[in-house]
């Protein structure tokens, strides 16, 4: 499998597989890391993409020291189904 990268020019983090593209866009504001959306395509659903980009995200913002707001639906929905992953990182309601 491909490895996920950070495209900083985009403010996103990508996985790319063949022609297929999954990312997760994010914006970074100070101390903070907003992951805005989530876009895994369907020839790429049900192997744990998704995650991968949270979890590429979540380490991120930790080894910047950023605290992160899950406005996207999908990561907040992820951060809660795994809370003993969310327990190690800096999260923020988004509010």
């Amino acid at each position: 499998m491909s490895a996920i990268e950070r495209n900083d020019a985009e403010e996103r983090f990508e996985l790319r597989i063949g022609d297929e593209l999954a990312e997760l866009d994010f914006h970074r504001a100070g101390k903070h890391l907003a992951i805005v959306h989530t876009e895994v395509p369907d020839a790429m659903e049900g192997q744990g993409i998704g995650g991968q980009l949270v979890q590429a995200a979540l380490d991120y913002a930790a080894a910047e020291g950023l605290t992160v707001i899950p406005y996207c639906p999908f990561a907040r929905d992820w951060l809660e189904r795994h809370p003993d992953v969310a327990a190690e990182y800096s999260i923020q309601a988004p509010g």
